[in-house]
């Protein structure tokens, strides 16, 4: 009996431990990030980082997690467990977004108000390289293959292709006016963008630089000036595509395979940035203006709970 009890406890354990998640919120109003427990729908606590954080990624071994402090003029490494600050590394001036290449030794931040792209040896802690772009870059991705990193100029409306070898711009693509947001299909065979002031999605072929589909997002019952998509994410799998629709207080969920909006989930207002948890069964959302955060189960593409999270939630990860 003992023996069937034990085993059991190890079983339930194992199931505690299989299903342990945190997640990771970058509050931009309040120099914090709130560590939210998914599973539980509760947060954890915040814990203050700098000034405006924004942009958040977690390194490959999820030990680091490297923010942007956007008025610090930095992006600052924080230890994942203990929650401390091990180190910093020169972004450039004020940070937003960033882009960590597959290998995690370099980041690729997007300098808005330089109009650059600041290219970073994590290891090193220093700049290799500064790449002129477009007028306000933003949006910033490196394709699973490592072969490139795009950078999309909001003002310039155009998508800039860096060679990752050179470090040069070898092609650029124009999209619809003020893409905020760009993300790589998982084998590196499509970009997809978002358009903020166009209200639309353009997926682009990676081979050939060129446009494949240009898709209006159009919710009904919502006017046009709210309809302002910003974040996009595409699932390992490649069959489902979703989208941060900003003021409209939703996500568009989009069939990757087909290029069709098959539905619209509300969620809080003014939803800025979505990513996945690391098994894909979940997404969360940063909801700039209700100070929250909602969780979707995907498997019904239903919203399962709000959390509360603190002042203007911006950018999100997670790790298991």
């Amino acid at each position: 009996m003992k023996q069937i009890l034990l085993s059991v406890g190890l079983l339930l354990l194992t199931v505690t431990i299989a299903k342990a998640e945190t997640v990771f919120v970058t509050l931009e109003k309040d120099n914090a990030i709130a560590i939210v427990d998914p599973i539980k729908g509760k947060l954890l606590k915040t814990i203050k980082v700098g000034q405006r954080p924004r942009g958040i990624m977690i390194s490959n071994d999820n030990k680091h997690l490297y923010i942007a402090t956007s008025d610090d003029n930095t992006i600052r490494i924080i230890d994942s467990e203990t929650l401390k600050e091990i180190g910093q590394l020169p972004s450039g001036d004020d940070p937003e977004t960033f882009a960590l290449s597959p290998t995690g030794d370099r980041l690729y931040v997007s300098n808005e108000d330089d109009n650059l792209v600041t290219v970073i040896d994590i290891a090193a802690k220093k700049v290799i390289k500064s790449i002129k772009v477009g007028v306000e870059p933003e949006g910033i991705a490196v394709s699973p293959d490592n072969n490139w990193v795009v950078s999309a100029s909001e003002t310039t409306n155009m998508i800039h292709w860096i060679n990752t070898k050179t470090l040069e711009i070898v092609e650029n693509t124009l999209v619809d006016p003020r893409p905020r947001a760009v993300h790589f299909s998982a084998d590196s065979q499509q970009l997809w963008v978002t358009s903020e002031i166009a209200g639309t999605l353009t997926i682009i072929d990676v081979s050939t630089k060129k446009i494949i589909k240009n898709i209006a997002l159009k919710i009904q019952g919502v006017s046009r000036d709210k309809i302002l998509p910003v974040g996009v994410v595409i699932d390992k799998l490649g069959n489902y595509a979703y989208v941060a629709m900003g003021s409209a207080n939703r996500v568009a969920v989009i069939n990757a395979k087909t290029f069709e909006v098959e539905k619209f989930l509300l969620v809080g207002q003014r939803v800025w940035n979505i990513a996945f948890s690391p098994d894909q069964k979940r997404l969360y959302t940063t909801n700039g203006t209700s100070n929250d955060i909602s969780i979707i189960d995907l498997s019904s593409h239903k919203v399962t709970k709000s959390v509360g999270v603190g002042r203007y939630p911006w950018g999100i990860v997670s790790k298991p």
